[in-house]
């Protein structure tokens, strides 16, 4: 199959979209013929990574709009760290742009029948339409898009974190069905790839024939070649990795761990940083935990899996997360997650690999959370039961390689290789 992959974020040197954009494309041209196209400030990157520009990817170059756009959205939101549904939304209006051009640059390949079908990666909203879906369908060349995550709704109770975040856009957030091509990005695309059960049910039913869940995160092995060493004893080992920012729930972890730390029955590392690290300082000093709880600051993706293979848990009970890469991470390296059963790492996350609390009121989120840390104190070995099958349900499920060959079975199903429509569970088993 000759496959044109869209990744407007793909680069090996990030995290968040831009790593998936570059792995899923990655493992996608192990399968098929494919030729990456990606925007300019990638290029630097994945030049570096040893692929040949023009005959492995092309650069598009759409830092006349996109530059001013990132900068408006930075001020918008006050900085790097909050307001993500702001960002989303001006970036929208910089995708459109990315689109003409690539249009522009690929037009007349598409129609010769240079390539069997066109894949956009990226962007993984769901709210940033592309009008590229409708060109290729006049040309007859299938389009798959996807996969698509996010619109996870705010939890009730939460208000307080959500104007905290600068989430004044979300209250509007259903307005992106007004975006120019919205409705055909839908209307026109031979399959859509759902990576959540939120995005799932946003999709209107008229859709979902063509709708295929496969969940937006995986790992690559290679990047975690550390393994958790067996034996758990207390004090247990626990971590938190993510931006502090207010939703991430990292305070909610202190508050509920406080009592063990003070007993010296568990002992956890913060990786990570954001505007929330001296409010967090603060609150060890106030729970009198000492050198319980670490707060570490950042940690580079490259040397996180050293940090994690350390620890026993990994301790994330983030109140709205779409995809929950790092919880997989976790896995992959046999730690077992303790996640808030919302979004995506509710969906990762089952009762033989790991804990899934049940979304609620902070306090009860707290108490819920203290009680499965108390069980684990008092039964070490609840750990060891779970971190090998966490370890295999990412290695069958959940590398980029198995996402690969689930991509290319929705291919195929688009190409008229295969007669049913690939399912794979929802969510996984």
């Amino acid at each position: 199959m000759r496959v044109l992959l869209i990744a407007e974020d793909a680069n090996p040197e990030w995290t968040s979209v831009p790593l998936i954009g570059w792995s899923h494309s990655q493992a996608l041209a192990k399968l098929v013929e494919a030729h990456l196209v990606t925007q300019v400030r990638n290029r630097p990157a994945i030049l570096r990574a040893g692929l040949r520009e023009g005959a492995d990817f092309t650069a598009i170059d759409s830092e006349r709009v996109a530059r001013p756009i990132y900068q408006l959205a930075t001020r918008l939101r006050g900085g790097d760290a909050t307001g993500w549904t702001t960002n989303t939304a001006i970036a929208a209006l910089s995708s459109y742009y990315f689109d003409t051009l690539v249009w522009r640059a690929f037009r007349d390949r598409l129609a010769r029948g240079d390539y069997d079908l066109v894949h956009r990666i990226t962007p993984v909203s769901p709210t940033t339409p592309t009008l590229l879906a409708r060109r290729c369908q006049r040309l007859g060349v299938p389009f798959v898009i996807g996969p698509l995550n996010g619109g996870v709704p705010w939890p009730r109770g939460f208000g307080g974190v959500r104007r905290a975040e600068r989430e004044w856009l979300s209250y509007l957030r259903g307005a992106y069905k007004l975006l120019p091509g919205y409705a055909s990005t839908r209307r026109c695309a031979a399959a859509i790839v759902v990576g959540s059960i939120d995005t799932w049910r946003q999709m209107p039913e008229r859709h979902r024939d063509r709708c295929v869940y496969i969940p937006e995160n995986a790992v690559d092995p290679s990047r975690f070649p550390s393994r958790r060493a067996p034996g758990a004893q207390l004090p247990l080992r626990a971590a938190f990795v993510g931006r502090l920012v207010p939703y991430k729930g990292a305070d909610m972890l202190i508050e509920a761990a406080a009592p063990l730390v003070r007993e010296g029955r568990l002992r956890i590392q913060i990786l990570g940083d954001g505007p929330q690290r001296e409010e967090l300082r603060a609150l060890v000093d106030r729970e009198k935990l000492g050198d319980g709880v670490e707060l570490l600051g950042w940690v580079e993706h490259a040397q996180l899996h050293e940090r994690l293979s350390q620890v026993d848990l990994l301790t994330f009970p983030s109140i709205r997360e779409f995809g929950g890469g790092v919880v997989l991470e976790a896995m992959a390296l046999g730690v077992v997650p303790v996640v808030v059963r919302y979004g995506g790492p509710g969906e990762l996350v089952t009762p033989e690999t790991g804990f899934a609390i049940e979304i609620g009121p902070r306090e009860r989120i707290v108490r819920d959370l203290r009680g499965v840390l108390e069980r684990l104190a008092r039964h070490p070995e609840e750990v060891e039961r779970r971190s090998g099958p966490a370890r295999a349900r990412v290695e069958r499920y959940y590398t980029w390689d198995a996402k690969a060959r689930q991509i290319v079975q929705v291919y195929e199903w688009v190409l008229r290789r295969r007669e049913t429509k690939p399912d794979f569970g929802i969510p996984f088993p």
